[in-house]
């Protein structure tokens, strides 16, 4: 009777005092002293699998090492010439494996803090140096330079920090004034170029309104050239005897209401005023 109430008491204490957590695929677990001798610089262990730890005297956090995507908050960054640009960045990133505790002795944070606190000081930083390179005009001409400065800085520094750095987007947002100013300029090029065209369209219709009415000239030309060579033929080839030969075939064998003393027919064109 005493050993099993001994067991029970011994069991309720461990129940009291201990705590038990399983670091998950895809995570690093750093089990924390928080008290006594090992509590100092060698106070951080990395754990894996199944954690039993006394909740009064340790803690246990879990970093991911798998790639997360961090959406940030808007921030404004003026430019070389003073201009405010607003900054809207999403990254990947991910904590390099095997470094979690190095990462967690210097901040002493967990990993949601060290991302929206640390890691965005450090990226506002890199906007604020490399955008202050930059003026108005340059981050409109050179966007692709500008952005491949940043990600290259950014990634040095977030390296140096434990986080391999992958895709980021910087989301920048050019001043209200500028924004309207290339609106209007795009607008002016566009009505320019739908101007241009009209004209072009214009042109092209008259040219084949002229090039249609060269054709019915040329047509009508030919057709009054072809019919004046033909009366000239037809003229040239009519002798006497050819329009008596075409009155003859015309003739119906009947006498003529006029003719000549002769018995000849007379031309009755004469007489006709």
């Amino acid at each position: 009777m005493k050993t099993f109430r001994l067991l029970f008491i011994m069991a309720v204490a461990f129940s009291l005092t201990s705590c038990y957590t399983r670091i998950d695929a895809g995570h690093e677990g750093i089990k924390v002293n928080l008290y006594g001798d090992s509590k100092g610089v060698d106070d951080v262990e990395l754990v894996t699998g199944a954690v039993w730890y006394n909740p009064i005297r340790t803690a246990v956090y879990e970093y991911p090492t798998f790639v997360q995507t961090v959406d940030y908050k808007p921030f404004d960054i003026n430019a070389k010439d003073g201009s405010k640009f607003t900054v809207d960045p999403t990254i990947n990133i991910n904590l390099i494996p095997g470094t979690a505790a190095a990462t967690f002795k210097k901040y002493r944070k967990p990993m949601n803090e060290v991302i929206h606190d640390v890691l965005k000081t450090h990226i506002v930083n890199a906007y604020r140096i490399k955008l202050n390179s930059y003026t108005t005009d340059e981050l409109v001409s050179k966007r692709e330079e500008f952005e491949k400065s940043v990600e290259d800085h950014l990634r040095d520094v977030l390296l140096k920090e434990n986080f391999e750095l992958g895709e980021m987007t910087s989301g920048l947002k050019y001043p209200e004034s500028l924004e309207k100013s290339i609106t209007a300029k795009n607008e002016a090029v566009q009505n320019a170029l739908r101007i241009e065209n009209e004209v072009a369209e214009v042109e092209a219709e008259a040219k084949k309104q002229v090039a249609a009415a060269k054709g019915r000239a040329e047509a009508k030309k030919i057709e009054a050239d072809g019919e004046a060579y033909y009366n000239r033929i037809v003229s040239a080839s009519l002798t006497q005897n050819l329009v008596n030969m075409k009155a003859l075939e015309k003739w119906d064998g009947k006498t003529p209401v006029v003719a000549g003393g002769t018995g000849t027919f007379v031309d009755a064109s004469k007489f006709v005023k």
